[in-house]
């Protein structure tokens, strides 16, 4: 028999998630394409991490004890709500193994994480997607309550358009909802609100969250989620015995407890954006008003196109000199737009003036 026969059905027909592109970074790159934080980590993790080194031939604590408490007491919650895993991506998995299978489907709204989908199809589990009705991407919560999911999977604030979202919405649907709602809050640190609150009104939610962005640590992959206690006991038995390796602990640790310098870059993201964000509204590019790192914009020619092949013509352009953001050509909703990761302010210059430049050659034409 050829190794395919001797492959798993659920893998044969298996698509797996496509990332940004990871392009080979130089002096003339600039990466806006996979929502990183430009600025780097606390500097007390340089300062403090050798004094790990010479542990490491002992195994990491198994539960992350250290971790979740210093998490708990950051949201006010007990440690036993908490359970913490390789990147959110992790936690993700974790509940799609314990809340779904080939009776129990999952619902996703779409557009929205595609790792959703991707996780689904490795469990062998249902997974029905629902689009969007419009470009304002609201969320309708009976479609939700009536989905007949047992695990339903909400991105807020959004993914890819970074649109904010109120509690009210959530609270209507955990009111009626009889399945496991989870909100995937990656971006939750540069939004107004999060869904925290939440916690204290059902049993059935689980809020998870990424040391990737706001921490910047997308390279150590530390990722959390915050729940019930009965939840997070059932997700632990699923979870990896070591899932978080002790370097990983300690330094997700000092990011968290350096509350000081957490604020500075999330803040200073946070203007960028803004000021990127008014540039583009004066441009007329219709652009969504954002609560996460990046930016979701339609972006128009001098000649006043706007569209499909205008948005494929400028992530041509970009691309040629060497700017890289996300194009979602997939969707109707979102195909004439551009995805742009709030990077430093030098290099938000450099795309402004490069988006500047490409208009003015559309104009030549």
């Amino acid at each position: 028999m050829s190794v395919q026969d001797l492959t798993a059905h659920s893998i044969c027909k298996h698509k797996p998630y496509i990332p940004g592109k990871q392009p080979v970074i130089s002096g003339r790159t600039i990466k806006l394409n996979t929502n990183e934080n430009p600025y780097p980590p606390t500097p007390k993790i340089s300062e403090l991490i050798v004094t790990q080194v010479n542990e490491l031939h002992r195994y990491p604590n198994s539960s992350a004890s250290d971790l979740r408490e210093i998490i708990a007491n950051l949201h006010n919650v007990h440690p036993d709500q908490i359970i913490v895993g390789n990147g959110s991506d992790d936690i993700l998995n974790l509940c799609v193994r314990c809340f779904s299978d080939s009776s129990k489907s999952i619902g996703m709204l779409d557009p929205s994480y595609s790792l959703y989908e991707v996780l689904g199809s490795l469990q062998g589990t249902k997974v029905i997607k629902y689009p969007f009705q419009n470009e304002r991407f609201e969320i309708d919560s009976e479609i939700i309550t009536d989905s007949g999911s047992n695990l339903f999977f909400l991105t807020s604030p959004h993914a890819p358009t970074g649109r904010i979202y109120e509690n009210l919405i959530f609270s209507t649907i955990l009111q009626k909802y009889p399945g496991i709602l989870v909100i995937d809050e990656a971006y939750a640190d540069f939004a107004p609100t999060n869904a925290l609150p939440l916690l204290t009104e059902s049993e059935n939610v689980i809020i998870t969250r990424t040391l990737s962005k706001s921490y910047s640590l997308a390279g150590l992959r530390v990722g959390y989620a915050v729940a019930s206690k009965e939840i997070i006991a059932i997700l632990n038995k699923a979870r990896e015995v070591y899932n978080v390796d002790r370097i990983a602990q300690f330094i997700a640790q000092v990011a968290l407890q350096d509350r000081s310098y957490f604020k500075k870059v999330t803040q200073k993201i946070i203007s960028t954006r803004e000021f990127v964000y008014q540039t583009f509204l004066e441009w007329q590019w219709t652009t969504y008003s954002s609560g996460t790192n990046f930016l979701f914009t339609r972006p128009v020619d001098s000649k006043g196109n706007h569209g499909k092949q205008t948005a494929q013509a400028l992530y041509r352009f970009l691309t040629d000199n060497n700017v890289f953001v996300r194009y979602f050509p997939s969707s109707e909703l979102t195909s004439s737009f551009l995805r742009i990761s709030i990077g430093k302010d030098e290099e938000m210059d450099i795309v402004i003036n490069l988006l500047s430049k490409w208009k003015l050659v559309e104009q030549q034409n």
